[in-house]
């Protein structure tokens, strides 16, 4: 039998034990460029391990919802942040140790970075094809573990 996730607003306290919410809430840390541009600086903790920090690029399919979760993965060298290039929110999908999932959906623009280790859901854009662009580890070595679930989980608003 299916069990189904809700979807809850993203906040950085109830994602803060799987990452970091890219946004730009409150004021600037700093203005910039003549005061016409607030930098919010440092808002993700950037971890490669052994490895380099690049920059790609992901499109990937639009999905819908009741959307079916039937894998989860982790990268146990470094983290992952998906910042959209659109201002279309998307699914995050996150689970503890024991592989329990939660569901969050972003504000319009607001990206997240996935903590070294941690169990999330693929790219899941609701609003269209989504173009991100991924900073992550690049280095040698595998970075990626999969758990496919026996019985999926069907996630839901």
């Amino acid at each position: 039998m299916t069990s189904d996730i809700r979807i809850s607003p993203l906040t950085a306290a109830a994602f803060a034990p799987f990452g970091d919410v890219l946004n730009c809430d409150g004021d600037p840390d700093k203005m910039i460029n003549a005061g016409l541009c607030g930098r919010f600086h440092d808002r993700a903790q950037v971890d490669a391990g052994d490895g380099r920090v690049g920059i790609s690029l992901f499109r990937s399919e639009l999905r819908e919802l009741p959307y079916q979760l039937d894998l989860v993965e982790r990268h146990p060298e470094g983290s992952q942040a998906f910042i959209p290039m659109s201002l279309d929110p998307f699914l995050v999908v996150v689970a503890d140790d024991d592989l329990r999932p939660q569901a969050f959906i972003t504000a319009p623009g607001e990206g997240i970075n996935f903590h070294r280790n941690v169990w999330h859901g693929v790219l899941t854009p609701l609003s269209g094809p989504g173009l991100f662009a991924v900073i992550d580890r690049i280095g040698d070595g595998p970075n990626l573990e999969e758990h496919v679930f026996a019985t999926p989980y069907r996630v839901v608003v």
